[in-house]
């Protein structure tokens, strides 16, 4: 079997297209995705991705939407283990590679690592322009005014915007990109994130990335404040943390409880306090 299922020439081409997208912070740079033994729109391009980087020194960490033992987490972590053999964990901080599907880890992520997102839809005009041609242009003339013009539509008749994950961030100051559907609350996460962040959208046939140390704001007018979720007031039922994430759960007798949605962080905070 092939080491990391992909050959060789395979894996070549997907690194060429990775060092041009950390070439170019926020460029979507197109690649030849390969089929795989999963369905394509179930993590191909983030998968490709991890696949053409690991190698056996790598401890590999797979979350879906911050949880490591979701369905699609564990599949995933399985598959690349069997075709590679490398260590697997949990722990955010042990991970060198971190494959994540719409969401950032809580805990700060530090050099040596890298982060690779599973993206649905790589261009973020893909919302206000359908057609490819005309988005690239505006890529290339830096034109974000339909994207502007969305945000103040919005602002104008509800008092913010309605956008809740997937918001458009500017990098380097030059392009607008579309960060996954991560919430709103871990788009701060991206700016001057010491990791390596690579996208990959295995059905989009695409490919970019944020280098360590990159400017990322989210697109906010001058006289609004960018609001993320609100958990003031909340806490964890499980650890009692209160600047985490949280999902909102209800028991049996609709009782409402909070937990965060990292379950790394999590166990993190419960150890911690057993101690």
């Amino acid at each position: 079997m092939r080491y990391a299922f992909l050959d060789e020439e395979a894996k070549k081409e997907i690194r060429r297209s990775i060092l041009k997208a950390i070439a170019i912070p926020g460029y979507i740079v197109g690649f030849a995705s390969r089929e795989l033994p999963v369905a394509r729109g179930w993590g191909t391009g983030g998968l490709q991705v991890t696949l053409a980087m690991i190698n056996e020194e790598d401890t590999l960490k797979v979350i879906d939407q911050g949880c490591d033992g979701s369905v699609n987490a564990v599949n995933i972590r399985n598959f690349i283990k069997s075709v590679t053999d490398v260590k697997t964990t949990t722990n955010t901080k042990e991970a060198t590679i971190i494959q994540t599907r719409h969401r950032v880890p809580e805990i700060e992520l530090q050099e040596k690592q890298t982060l690779v997102y599973q993206v649905p839809m790589p261009d973020v005009l893909e919302t206000v322009e359908p057609s490819i041609a005309k988005a690239k242009l505006l890529h290339a003339n830096a034109d974000y005014s339909k994207l502007w013009v969305l945000l103040y539509e919005d602002t104008s008749m509800f008092g913010d915007s309605r956008i809740s994950n997937r918001y458009p961030v500017m990098v380097n100051d030059r392009y607008a990109m579309d960060p996954s559907p991560i919430p709103k609350y871990d788009t701060l996460k991206l700016n001057n994130c010491k990791a390596l962040q690579l996208f990959g959208a295995g059905r989009e046939k695409k490919i970019y990335a944020i280098p360590p140390y990159t400017k990322v704001e989210p697109l906010k007018f001058e006289d609004r404040e960018f609001k993320v979720e609100n958990f003031e007031g909340k806490k964890c039922s499980r650890c009692g943390s209160q600047d985490s994430f949280l999902d909102e759960v209800y028991d049996d007798d609709g009782v409402t409880h909070y937990y965060c949605n990292d379950t790394d962080y999590c166990d993190n905070n419960l150890n911690d306090g057993e101690k």
